[in-house]
């Protein structure tokens, strides 16, 4: 196998080319699907071979509970250098546990003081607070979620921008993007070279969002003018929850987006446009890398299953 069995590991490093072109995709649902998913499956693959890399590594010291087949020479033999991989894959797969575990309780932890802070305010699809920073988020839980907007972001709205705003966080809510959000971080804390499309998808969901948004107002001026000021108004506002929810993401274009044409409805655009060709490149790129990372993790896996004594 030699250094196939560490692809799981170097994979990952297609993720900038993929966000790059996958950002390109007119279409920000496919797009979000698409770069959640890839980075999911590299994430996984990426785990567990530093798992595998470990015990075969490992396996061969005296005195360790793993079976006596997993330290022979042939199953060794399919790991490169596997008196030092073996080794450096226990500090890395620890890390990898840690930052795992310090993202997701970070996580739950910011939820769940958003929602205490809102605790005495009526219950309601909308939490006006008083508070003079402008601001506003979607906040995830219970039924359905709540929109949480300060008084000062709405005194810097017009009608229709407010309109406008309150579509775009529950279209967030609707469609749950912070599971997206969510398995792109933990992705990220899994594999470093997993973080371009962590960005990525934190952008994708904002146009997500934006689109239906401006679907559902009837107005793409109009959900454009509202994303531009409400991000001029709240530029240097400390993210007062989740924030990957809470963040703007390239503002200028999103405001360039929803000026332009609106999407198509179909899921992919042609091949022959330059936009296609980037979107069909993309989704390639991130099949094949996926694919590539999963069977170097169930072949290292066979080998192991196959020195194990019945």
């Amino acid at each position: 196998m030699g250094v196939f069995v560490l692809l799981p590991l170097v994979l990952p490093l297609t993720a900038w080319p993929v966000a790059r072109l996958a950002e390109q995709h007119p279409q920000p649902r496919a797009a979000t699907w698409l770069l959640t998913v890839a980075a999911g499956v590299l994430a996984v693959c990426s785990t567990l071979c530093l798992a595998l890399l470990m015990v075969v590594g490992t396996a061969q010291l005296p005195g360790n509970p793993l079976p006596d087949g997993w330290s022979d020479p042939e199953v060794r033999a399919a790991v490169p250098y596997d008196e030092v991989a073996g080794p450096a894959a226990i500090p890395l797969l620890l890390a990898v546990v840690v930052a795992g575990c310090r993202g997701w309780w970070h996580h739950h932890r910011v939820r769940r003081r958003a929602w205490r802070a809102l605790a005495g305010l009526p219950v309601s699809p909308v939490a006006v607070l008083p508070d003079g920073v402008p601001y506003a988020y979607a906040l995830p839980g219970g039924a359905r979620g709540r929109v949480v907007v300060s008084t000062g972001m709405l005194n810097a709205l017009t009608g229709p921008e407010r309109r406008a705003l309150f579509a775009h966080e529950r279209a967030h809510l609707a469609r749950r993007h912070h599971r997206f959000l969510l398995v792109a971080l933990l992705a990220a804390r899994a594999n470093p070279f997993l973080l371009p499309l962590r960005t990525a998808v934190a952008y994708t969901v904002e146009r997500w969002a934006d689109e239906e948004a401006a679907g559902r107002i009837g107005s793409r001026a109009v959900m454009a003018r509202a994303v531009g000021r409400a991000a001029l108004v709240s530029r240097g506002t400390p993210s007062p929850t989740l924030a990957g929810l809470a963040a703007p993401g390239p503002v200028p274009r999103r405001v360039a987006a929803l000026l332009g044409p609106a999407p198509a409805a179909r899921g992919w655009p042609s091949v022959r446009t330059a936009v296609g060709l980037a979107a069909w490149t993309a989704a390639a790129g991130a099949t094949v890398s996926a694919l590539s990372s999963a069977n170097a993790a169930v072949t290292l896996f066979f080998v192991l299953k196959a020195a194990t004594p019945l």
